[in-house]
């Protein structure tokens, strides 16, 4: 499988709980995290699992967990936990 179409399946799921916590750590971690959410990201409504993908810079191991919806676009928005600390949409 090509890595374009590798990295656009999930690679696993996780709960609503284990997300919330991640991201809450992440944006205590990550100085702007916060407030670049704010300005580029909805809330999330009520689901029990989300989506997990893995971060396609290169040589970053870090997961991408739901942070919100875009609130510019239709996708959803990300942030990484590995060594980069990139946001993006899926």
């Amino acid at each position: 499988m090509t890595s374009n179409v590798g990295q656009s399946y999930p690679y696993t799921s996780e709960s609503e709980a284990d997300r919330s916590s991640r991201i809450a750590t992440l944006i205590a971690e990550r100085p702007g995290l916060s407030e670049k959410l704010a300005a580029e990201a909805t809330p999330l409504d009520a689901n029990d699992r989300w989506w997990v993908w893995k971060c396609p810079t290169a040589g970053c191991q870090g997961l991408l967990h739901v942070a919100g919806y875009s609130a510019e676009k239709h996708a959803l928005f990300v942030a990484c936990d590995g060594t980069c600390g990139q946001t993006f949409l899926r």
